[in-house]
C-alpha cells in the first residue's frame, strides 16, 4: 500500500502466483513510483480465482489487512478482469479503491507525461482501460437507456474516438528529427534496456555538455543542474518519453537517445502507444542495451532475454546491439563473473564480450566508448582541393563531422579522414566543387 506525498495515499500490494517464493521487490517500486507509501503486503500461491481473483479466504484476510493498515487503496501485481476488479472492490471496507498493475503504470505514466502527443496517449490508454470497467459496474438499466444527451459509457467512448483522431492528426517529430540530423552527417545511438537499469545516467555520462556533479542513487536526489533534460533517479519510468542529447566519440558527433524504459508486463496500449520511443532503437547506427548486473541472477537472466526479444521485434541486427552490464560497483568480484558468464551466454554472438561498467563511477566508459565508435559506419575518404579559403572551409566541416587523420596543406590542401558514407559523400561533392571552381 502507499501514500503520495500530497494526499497522503496508503496502499497496500496483493499478489498471487502459482509458484514460491513470491516475488514483490518490482510491484512495490511501482508503488513507491506512484508516490505511495507501502503498509502491508499479502501474498497467495495457486491459480487465479476467476470471479474474485483470490481465494474466499485471502479476500477475507486482505479485507482485514486494509482494515488495520487504514490503507486507501489495494495495487494488485496483476491485470484484473473487470469482473475481478468490481468483486474485489466490493469485498474491501468502504472508500478502499483496487488498481491492479495496468492501472498503476498508466498512473505513473501519466505523471510523468510531458508532450501533448505523450499526454493524449496515456488518456487514451487509461479510457480504453477504464471502459470495461465502467461497464461491468454500471447499472444495466441505465445502459439501456442512452438518450441522445448520452451516458458516462457513451461520453468515454466518444472521448476515445476524439483521441484516435487528433492522434492520428498530430505529426511524429521524432521521424522528421532523425531524417534531418542524419542528412547533416550525426551518427545515432540508442540506449535501451529496463527502466531503472541506468540510462539516464549514461546520457549525462556521454552527452557533450552535461557532467554529473552531485548525482546519487537515492531516490529524490536527482541532479538539477540547470539545462539538464536528463535527470539521474532511482525510480521507474524516469524517462518516459526520448531524450536526445549529442555526444562526440572519437571527434565523430553522435546523436545519443534514452528511450522509455521496459518494465515486466507493460500493459499492450502503452507499448502501442510509446511504440516510437522503442522505433529509436530501430533507427539506430548503434544500441547500447543497459542491464542492471546488480539484479538478482533469475531476474538477470529474465530481464535480459526479455530486451534481446524487443530488440529483435524492432528490427535491430545483432551486430548493433553494444551490451553493458552496469552497476557492477554494487557486486563483489566473484559475482561479477558470474553476470558477464550469465550474459555471454545468452548473447548472440554478433553481440558478444559484454562490457562491465559501473556508469555511476565511470568505470570502463571508455571501452564502452569505442565498442559504440565499431559499431558505427565507416568509410575512409582523402579530399584534395586547392589551398583557398573555399578549402578551409572544407577542413572545419571535416573536423565537424568526421574524424580527421591528416591535413596537409601544400599548394593543396589533402585531408584524410574516417566517417559516416553519406557524409563522406557530401564532403567529396563539395571538393570536387571546389576544385571545379578554381581549375
Amino acid at each position: 500500500m502507499s501514500r503520495t506525498h500530497n494526499a497522503e495515499r496508503r496502499t497496500a500490494v496483493a499478489k498471487k502466483s502459482e509458484t514460491t517464493p513470491i516475488e514483490t521487490n518490482e510491484i512495490e517500486a511501482l508503488v513507491r513510483a506512484a508516490g505511495d507509501e507501502l503498509v502491508a503486503t499479502v501474498t497467495q500461491a495457486g491459480r487465479a480465482d476467476p470471479g474474485t481473483y483470490f481465494g474466499r479466504g485471502k479476500v477475507a484476510e486482505l479485507a482485514e489487512t486494509v482494515a488495520a493498515s487504514d490503507a486507501h487503496r489495494v495495487v494488485v501485481d496483476d491485470e484484473l478482469t473487470p469482473g475481478q476488479h468490481h468483486a474485489l472492490e466490493s469485498a474491501m471496507p468502504d472508500g478502499t479503491a483496487v488498481v491492479d498493475r495496468h492501472r498503476l503504470v498508466l498512473e505513473i505514466f501519466e505523471a510523468g507525461a510531458g508532450s501533448r502527443r505523450a499526454k493524449r496517449q496515456v488518456e487514451l490508454a487509461q479510457l480504453r482501460y477504464d471502459l470495461p470497467r465502467l461497464i461491468e459496474s454500471a447499472d444495466e438499466g441505465m445502459l439501456n437507456e442512452m438518450t441522445e444527451k448520452g451516458s458516462p459509457v457513451y461520453d468515454v467512448r466518444d472521448r476515445i474516438d476524439r483521441l484516435e483522431r487528433k492522434l492520428e492528426e498530430l505529426p511524429e517529430p521524432a521521424a522528421q528529427f532523425r531524417a534531418r540530423r542524419r542528412e547533416e552527417g550525426f551518427d545515432l545511438v540508442t540506449l535501451a534496456g529496463y527502466t531503472n537499469a541506468g540510462k539516464s545516467t549514461l546520457l549525462r555520462r556521454l552527452a557533450d555538455e552535461l557532467s554529473l556533479r552531485n548525482s546519487s542513487r537515492e531516490v529524490g536526489d536527482a541532479s538539477t543542474e540547470k539545462g539538464a533534460t536528463a535527470t539521474v533517479r532511482d525510480r521507474l519510468f524516469e524517462t518516459l518519453e526520448t531524450t536526445t542529447r549529442r555526444a562526440t566519440v572519437d571527434g565523430r558527433p553522435l546523436l545519443v537517445t534514452d528511450t522509455v524504459g521496459f518494465v515486466d508486463d507493460l500493459p499492450h496500449d502503452l507499448v502501442e502507444s510509446f511504440s516510437s520511443t522503442l522505433s529509436e532503437a530501430g533507427a539506430a547506427d548503434a544500441v547500447v542495451l543497459v542491464v542492471d548486473a546488480s539484479d538478482p541472477e533469475p531476474l538477470f537472466r529474465e530481464r535480459l532475454d526479455v530486451s534481446l526479444a524487443v530488440l529483435k521485434s524492432q528490427g535491430v541486427e545483432d551486430e548493433r546491439i553494444v551490451p553493458a552490464l552496469n552497476k557492477v560497483d554494487c557486486l563483489p568480484a566473484d559475482a561479477r563473473g558470474r553476470r558477464l558468464d550469465l550474459a555471454e551466454k545468452r548473447l548472440p554472438p554478433a553481440a558478444a564480450n559484454p562490457i562491465p561498467v559501473s556508469v555511476l563511477e565511470g568505470t570502463n566508459l571508455e571501452r564502452l566508448r569505442d565498442r559504440i565508435l565499431k559499431r558505427l559506419p565507416t568509410d575512409a575518404a582523402a579530399l584534395e582541393v586547392p589551398n583557398c579559403d573555399e578549402a578551409m572551409t572544407l577542413v572545419s566541416r571535416a573536423y565537424d563531422r568526421t574524424s580527421v587523420e591528416t591535413v596537409d596543406y601544400d599548394d593543396a590542401v589533402t585531408i584524410r579522414c574516417r566517417g559516416p558514407p553519406r557524409v563522406l559523400e557530401q564532403l567529396r561533392a563539395r571538393a570536387e566543387r571546389i576544385a571545379g571552381e578554381r581549375a
